[in-house]
C-alpha cells in the first residue's frame, strides 16, 4: 500500500503529537492485544503479562522505538526495518496475523489518547502505515 503525501504528512504530526510518551502507548496496545485476543501470549511464556509490568512496559519500548524508526524512514520502510523482519521471521516466527491484531491495538490506544486529533483521515493514513510496517515485518516469511 502506498503512502501518500497527506499519509506521510499524518503519520509524522500524529507522531510527534505522541512524544515521550511511545513507551507507555506500545506497553497499553501490547496489554490491549494480550487481554482480546488472547492466543496472542503464547509468544510470550517468559513474562509477567500483568498490568504495569516491567516486561510488557519495555516491549512496549521496543515496539514505539521501532514505529519511531519506521516513521524517520517512511520512505525505505524495508531498510529500516530489516533486521526486526528477519529475528519476527527467523527467529521468533511470530504468526503474521498477530501483527495485525497489534496494529489494530494501536490505534484504539492512540485513538483513546489522542480523540482530537484522530481524523477519519489521520485514522486512515495511519491504518496504512501499520499494515504497511506489517507487511515488511512479513515479507521474510516467504
Amino acid at each position: 500500500m502506498v503512502l501518500s503525501a497527506a499519509d506521510k504528512a499524518h503519520i509524522k504530526a500524529a507522531w510527534a503529537k505522541i512524544g515521550g510518551h511511545g513507551a507507555a502507548y506500545g506497553a497499553e496496545a501490547l496489554e490491549r492485544m494480550f487481554l482480546g485476543f488472547p492466543t496472542t501470549k503464547t509468544y510470550f511464556p517468559h513474562f509477567d503479562l500483568s498490568h504495569g509490568s516491567a516486561q510488557v512496559k519495555a516491549h512496549g519500548k521496543k515496539v514505539a522505538e521501532a514505529l519511531t524508526n519506521a516513521v524517520d524512514h517512511l520512505d525505505d520502510l524495508p531498510g529500516a526495518l530489516s533486521n526486526l523482519s528477519d529475528v519476527h521471521a527467523h527467529k521468533l516466527r511470530v504468526d503474521p496475523v498477530n501483527f495485525r491484531l497489534l496494529n489494530h491495538c494501536l490505534l484504539v490506544t492512540l485513538a483513546n489518547h489522542h480523540p482530537n486529533e484522530f481524523t477519519p483521515a489521520v485514522h486512515a493514513s495511519l491504518d496504512k502505515f501499520f499494515t504497511n510496517v506489517g507487511t515488511v515485518l512479513t515479507s521474510k516469511y516467504r
